[in-house]
């Protein structure tokens, strides 16, 4: 598979579609295209400020998307991953009724279904399987929502597309659902190379059963199309033959996949006209959005996405690259456009056998796509952001205004009332913060000697108020100024990073090369003796009852009923580190402190196993215990647990004293945990820092 000289630009084009189609399409999700005309009319551009509602929004299919993709990566980035690896990530990054899916209940929500197949021990494909679910459940519209990135991984290549999107749908679906997300994969891929959609149907019907229903359908709405080119009529006829009335469930595929056909063929490769056509029709508008805006953004690219700016619609100003992704693996929670569209590309890359280096050495943001803004936004001052090309070729934010300006971009939960809102309106916004005490922060900045600039955090206070930190001042240079800043403790998590600059050079420009951050963390979490709740949400919530009440003495009280449940906090960027916990475990199977945590499945632990024993265990999907011994600890009587990850080494010690080592390098990086199987556990206090030099 050799990819496309602009592959990583298409995909970005691609993410960006998917999150634009989703975020137009969320607000009225559900309804009918009568009931869109009588209140909203022909939905042209965001309308969720009319309905009340924020644009950035957490959704299933956003996170479903991104999240199942990762599959991939984790089980060594091969083609020929199947049904059973994809099913397994499912239980590592899911959190029971809690992420990414619509929790409706078995028989009822397709995705439920299969999750409680997948965790009662049915592996997937059968735990999606018709016979063991029945065909209306089997059906439903998941596998086409959740495919885009199967795609996005195979440019040019829809047979590698295909049987990953295939073995990704078959975890929860079977039937006429899996030969709708067969077709919008193979389009996918294969418009990367290939621009008229009649082609891409044409090629796509090649991979599924002439006589499905899918297939039928489709034949049915080009002919339809090819007759009368007013959408609104040939809408009608998809309601009158292939309607929600004939299909059982609360959203199948088929009428669903017949508006995407039905789009692109009337919306004659304009995005916004393409755009306006889905959301129009109704029924489940995100989704179909959703899919319908990737696909034209690989097929059109971001000129085709920007060229709505000739109609008045600014589709990536206001989203600003912007995307939560609540799972199991909390520090991608808070994420963006550029972030994702990089994992995707270095997985293309790995699969092509062409991997290259990461944008400016690996920066979390670094501005490489034209436009890209990273969840940037004017948090203070008078003043305009874009992206734009330097005078080395290079990419980056420019930066004009009145000084003093701060520009900022989210790396936590960003105010307790949007987790709040997230909770009520159905899918909630677990996350861990993605940048902590101890570690380096750094930035290059471009501007003239008048210009001061500083780094800065905001993080959360006593109250949860938000409190500013600067440091790393320095005046800028035309040749670009470095900067860097060991960050110093804070009262709570930090949700907010960027730059602050002062002087009247800011009125001709300053700009913003990378910021990033790297380092082991050097940071304590205890119970705050103050009454906020946001250092509480910053704990990724894997038990049936995480509690933190103020009359407990402990900082976080785990409750879990049964099986394994783990409190996370940290990221995939740490590597090497110390975790060390004080903790009273109480009437439990199991208990104590995990390391290098990629999700529920995926972990090293230092586990006391009552009766009388210690254990240091790899979770990489199934456990394998690496050592243990006897050890003499009693139900209720505090303990103080240490476990070390150096590159391939792991040792834990018990009240300060060394007992347990092994070598192990499946797990090379992630966050920590505290562990409980069935049972009650008090952690006191968790203290993470860098490994010592013996």
């Amino acid at each position: 598979m050799e990819l496309p000289a602009d592959y990583a630009e298409r995909v970005y084009a691609g993410v960006l579609g998917k999150v634009i189609g989703v975020y137009l399409g969320r607000p009225f999700e559900g309804w009918t295209y009568q009931m869109i005309q009588e209140r909203l009319g022909d939905v042209e551009y965001y309308v969720h400020d009319r309905l009340n509602m924020p644009l950035i929004v957490t959704d299933d299919d956003i996170s479903g998307t991104f999240t199942f993709l990762r599959a991939l990566e984790d089980h060594g980035c091969s083609a020929d991953i199947g049904a059973r690896e994809i099913g397994e990530s499912w239980l590592n990054y899911l959190i029971r009724e809690r992420t990414v899916l619509w929790w409706g209940g078995l028989g009822n929500s397709t995705e439920h279904t299969a999750y409680l197949r997948l965790a009662n021990g049915i592996e997937a494909p059968e735990s999606g399987s018709m016979d063991l679910n029945g065909q209306v459940v089997a059906e439903q519209i998941g596998a086409q929502i959740f495919i885009d990135g199967w795609a996005m991984v195979s440019p040019g290549a829809p047979e590698q597309a295909v049987r990953m999107a295939e073995a990704a749908a078959r975890v929860s679906h079977d039937g006429e659902a899996v030969y709708g997300a067969v077709v919008l994969a193979a389009m996918e891929a294969m418009a990367f190379v290939e621009r008229d959609t009649n082609k891409l149907l044409d090629h796509a019907l090649g991979y599924i059963p002439a006589d499905s229903v899918i297939a039928t359908m489709i034949g049915d709405i080009r002919n339809w199309h090819a007759r009368e080119k007013d959408w609104r009529a040939t809408r009608e006829l998809i309601e009158a033959n292939y309607g929600y009335d004939k299909y059982g469930g609360n959203c199948h595929m088929v009428p669903n996949h017949g508006l995407i056909i039905h789009s692109l063929l009337h919306g004659e490769d304009d995005f916004s006209e393409t755009m306006k056509i889905i959301n129009t029709c109704g029924w489940d508008t995100d989704c179909n959005s959703g899919n319908v805006g990737c696909l034209m953004g690989i097929k059109e690219g971001l000129a085709g996405i920007d060229a709505g700016l000739n109609k008045g619609f600014d589709w990536r100003g206001p989203v600003a690259d912007r995307i939560y992704i609540p799972t199991a693996d909390g520090g991608r929670g808070i994420s963006d456009c550029a972030t994702e569209a990089d994992h995707i590309v270095r997985m293309g890359q790995v699969l092509s056998g062409s991997v290259s280096e990461p944008p400016k050495d690996g920066a979390q943001f670094h501005f490489s796509y034209p436009g890209s803004l990273q969840g940037f936004q004017l948090r203070e001052g008078e003043g305009e952001i874009a992206n734009a090309l330097q005078a080395d070729g290079r990419r980056g934010l420019e930066i004009l205004g009145v000084g003093p300006i701060r520009i900022g971009t989210p790396v936590f939960t960003p105010s307790k009332a949007t987790a709040k809102f997230f909770e009520k309106a159905g899918y909630a916004l677990m996350a861990s913060p993605r940048l902590f005490p101890g570690q380096k922060l750094e930035a290059r900045v471009l501007g003239d000697g008048s210009v001061t600039a500083n780094l800065y955090v905001s993080c959360y206070g006593e109250d949860d108020e938000p409190l500013t930190l600067e440091g790393g001042a320095q005046t800028l240079s035309a040749a670009g100024t470095v900067f860097s800043w060991t960050l110093p403790p804070t009262p709570g998590p930090i949700f907010d990073v960027g730059l602050r600059l002062e002087g009247t050079g800011v009125r001709d420009g300053v700009c913003l090369d990378w910021l990033g951050w790297s380092g082991t963390p050097e940071v304590t979490f205890s119970r705050p003796s103050h009454g906020g709740s946001m250092w509480r949400r910053a704990w990724v919530d894997g038990v049936d009852n995480l509690q933190a009440w103020r009359h407990f003495p402990e900082m976080l009280r785990l409750v879990h009923n049964r099986g394994i449940g783990l409190a996370m906090q940290g990221t995939r960027e740490w590597r090497d580190y110390v975790v060390r916990a004080k903790l009273r475990p109480h009437l439990v199977s199991r208990a104590g402190i995990a390391a290098r945590v990629q999700g529920m499945t995926r972990w090293y632990g230092l586990l006391l196993k009552h009766p009388g024993r210690l254990q240091l265990v790899r979770m990489c999907h199934q456990e394998t215990v690496l050592a243990e011994v006897d050890l003499d600890w009693v139900l209720g009587d505090p303990v103080e647990l240490a476990l070390e990850v150096d590159g391939n080494r792991l040792s834990g010690r018990v009240n300060g004293q060394p007992v347990l080592e092994a070598q192990d390098d499946v797990l090379d990086a992630g966050a920590i945990a505290g562990v409980i199987e069935e049972g009650r556990l008090e952690l006191q206090e968790i203290t993470v820092g860098a490994v010592k030099a013996s």
